[in-house]
């Protein structure tokens, strides 16, 4: 890695236990399941040999608990950053395989998929989280650091840096559990975004989460 070329890699946390399949969002109490604990793990050693001297994560518990295993393997502190959290949700709290999204009461919420209207703007999700992997950028120039986020923080952001449009499927996301999205910057140039699952791939039929 050159003195000009820092990597970001964005890891989501690794799999929560939610036995009652609750949208937690922000929630506090939720913490990793055995699975996720493991996955944290693999998804230290995998950083291991790669640069990383910086290590920040969302102040939410799963995804402190994800960074632990890499804290330990690197000898790095944690750094808590606001920006890295979970997407804010109307939705926060429901059961999401009890038809919550279908109830009257909920229609409102779902009259503007763009914005979207359920939720933190993805506009500001973007501007936050490229905010944070610029600062983290800044920290370990000419080598790497980690950010452990969230799915749709972590979507929006590569949304933002390829161009794409935000409104998006769900479903399509490519951000498993346990993920890297790393962004390479070449000074403060976005030189490209790749994409990798130390982890193995998501169960499609795992409770959707944060």
């Amino acid at each position: 890695m050159s003195d000009r070329t820092t990597v970001v890699h964005l890891l989501r946390h690794g799999e929560v236990h939610n036995p009652e399949g609750v949208l937690y969002g922000r929630l506090p109490g939720y913490r990793l399941s055995t699975a996720g604990e493991q996955m944290a793990r693999t998804a230290a050693e995998w950083f291991s040999g790669r640069g990383v001297t910086h290590l920040v994560a969302s102040p939410l518990e799963r995804a402190q608990q994800t960074a632990a295993p890499i804290a330990e393997r690197l000898d790095l502190p944690v750094t808590l950053d606001e920006r890295l959290l979970e997407a804010g949700n109307a939705f926060e709290g429901l059961a999401v395989g009890h038809g919550a999204f279908r109830r009257p009461q909920h229609w409102w919420k779902l009259r503007n998929p763009v914005r979207p209207s359920w939720g933190e703007p993805y506009v500001e999700i973007a501007a936050r989280m490229l905010a944070a992997v610029e600062a983290a950028r800044d920290a370990a120039r000419g080598s790497a650091a980690v950010c452990v986020s969230h799915q749709l923080p972590i979507w929006t952001l590569r949304l933002h840096l390829e161009g794409r449009r935000y409104a998006h499927d769900p479903r399509r996301r490519q951000c498993g559990l346990a993920s890297v999205t790393s962004v390479t910057y070449e000074g403060d140039r976005v030189a490209g975004v790749s994409y990798a699952e130390p982890a193995g791939a998501t169960d499609p039929d795992a409770v959707p989460g944060a």
